[in-house]
């Protein structure tokens, strides 16, 4: 019997709707002080239809995508971890009480990283945010690279 393995992905939840293979995986919802992530019971291919979708704004302020993690070539990855889901959860409050349904879950770079925490925080997590506070604005700057 032949052995079959299967090869995992791990997904950056805020990854560029325009990175390779990215999916959209929730729509943004709610105000623009209070923005929420509406999260979908299955991942779409990002194409140029879907894009297109997002009108006069850009994608990533009506989707939330998810891409394969960039590792070593994403300003947020610090060689090991991801500095953005570490930020992420040390400094933003929790957005929901129980686990939002997401469907990348198994596969999400910030839960594998950070568990329950950074799942309980992702709601508030929009990738072009052009009205942030400066807790966001400060959470989503890179860190500077430590030697």
């Amino acid at each position: 019997m032949e052995k079959v393995t299967t090869n995992k992905t791990t997904l950056c939840p805020s990854a560029r709707p325009e990175m390779l293979d990215s999916k959209v995986f929730g729509i943004i919802s709610g105000t623009v002080d209070a923005p929420r992530l509406a999260y979908l019971k299955q991942p779409l291919p990002m194409t140029e239809e879907v894009m297109a979708l997002s009108g006069s704004v850009t994608p990533a302020e009506v989707f939330r995508t998810a891409a394969p993690c960039a590792e070593k070539s994403c300003q947020h990855f610090n060689g090991a971890k991801c500095r953005l889901a570490m930020q992420v959860v040390e400094n933003l409050p929790t957005a929901v009480e129980q686990l939002p349904p997401c469907s990348i879950r198994s596969n999400c770079r910030w839960w594998q990283q950070e568990g329950k925490a950074a799942c309980m925080r992702c709601p508030q997590v929009i990738t072009d945010n052009y009205s942030p506070s400066e807790v966001i604005r400060q959470v989503a700057k890179p860190a500077v690279a430590q030697i």
